[in-house]
């Protein structure tokens, strides 16, 4: 049992990274499509910088982080007594299901990055301030599953989540306005 201690603590601290990493691309992807439409030689002189920070964000922090903290799940999962209890848990099953939607997340993020160190600018910023809010919302409910080892109120958490991502729009639309008055 002692040392399934230590993989959900090596777990915990690379999702935390993992997370991290996630949070802090979108925003350097926004950086990036501003960086865009500055005038020369300032836009290549900050696409050149971004890019650079992307790119090791991506690949020494992010990608490694993700890599780490399945690993240490799928041997706390399949090769402790714990995880395999746990994993005939519902609570477990969604928990699952909302790891599975940030793998997808991650995916996005990467064909993102790919399509900006190509100079291929194909969101707004906007919609990069919304699409961070992706995770957030991952993180809220694989936080409370874990903790409330719950998921017969599912329901509840779902309708959380949901309250949740309309606050986050109206503050994106208030932040938009202020933004837009400057």
């Amino acid at each position: 049992m002692e040392y399934y201690n230590y993989l959900k603590s090596l777990h915990l601290i690379f999702v935390i990274t993992w997370f991290a990493g996630l949070f802090y691309i979108v925003r350097l992807f926004v950086y990036q499509i501003e960086a865009a439409d500055k005038p020369s030689p300032e836009k290549e002189i900050l696409q050149k910088q971004y890019k650079i920070m992307t790119y090791r964000l991506w690949y020494i922090i992010t990608w490694p982080s993700a890599v780490l903290a399945s690993i240490f799940a799928f041997w706390m999962l399949f090769f402790t007594d714990l995880g395999q209890a746990w994993l005939k848990m519902p609570w477990m099953h969604v928990k699952l299901g909302f790891v599975f939607a940030l793998y997808l997340y991650h995916a996005k993020c990467q064909q993102i990055f790919k399509q900006l160190q190509n100079d291929e600018i194909k969101y707004t910023t906007n919609f990069m301030r919304l699409w961070n809010e992706g995770a957030t919302i991952i993180l809220f409910a694989v936080v409370f599953l874990v903790i409330l080892k719950n998921a017969v109120n599912w329901i509840y958490g779902v309708i959380g989540i949901f309250l949740f991502s309309i606050l986050i729009m109206l503050g994106f639309k208030f932040y938009k306005r202020i933004r837009e008055k400057k």
